[in-house]
């Protein structure tokens, strides 16, 4: 993460010192340059001006978990300790450890989990797809629109119904490939 920080300098009636032009405060959308880099010539304006500093500093970027690690950091904001659960946790490696604390701190995206279309073998046009569990408790094949939700595949549920050995199509969520 960068530190790099940008100075402004405010009054208290919310009006911007324009560090161009130099001369006096304005409303910000009149100001040419409302920010510094220099922390000490936002300091030197509050001394001979007045007004206080603003500091801005550039958002962390948010780290991409599985489900289950973001799992974890969600459970850690229910703790006292939180950097004690997620170490607990975290199973055993410092950099998912780091990982997660970091996500606990700056936050986190969900990575999605990849689809797949899987193709039946010795067929050209036919596809696994999953059927209510209550009916029957392995994939079924036949012809069937391959956007509907049913027809994708994660890599466990590829594993659970044995179709490792088919060839598989990797799909976005919106169904392109």
């Amino acid at each position: 993460m960068s530190e790099e920080k940008l100075y402004a300098v405010k009054n208290d009636e919310g009006k911007y010192w324009d560090f161009e032009d130099r001369d006096d405060f304005s409303e910000l959308s009149s100001v040419s340059c409302p920010t510094t880099a220099e922390e000490k010539d936002a300091k030197d304006v509050i001394h001979d001006y007045g007004g206080h500093v603003v500091t801005f500093v550039e958002e962390p970027k948010k780290v991409m978990l599985s489900k289950e690690q973001a799992k974890i950091v969600e459970d850690a904001h229910l703790y006292v300790w939180p950097a004690k659960y997620i170490t607990e946790n975290a199973g055993s490696g410092y950099e998912l450890e780091r990982l997660l604390v970091e996500a606990y701190v700056n936050g986190y995206t969900v990575e999605n989990e990849k689809k797949y279309n899987v193709k039946v073998p010795h067929t050209d046009d036919s596809y696994f797809y999953k059927i209510d569990h209550e009916i029957c408790n392995a994939a079924d094949s036949f012809h069937i629109d391959l956007d509907r939700p049913e027809a994708k595949f994660t890599k466990l549920e590829i594993n659970h119904y044995h179709l490792q050995d088919c060839k598989k199509e990797e799909v976005t969520d919106d169904g392109t490939k």
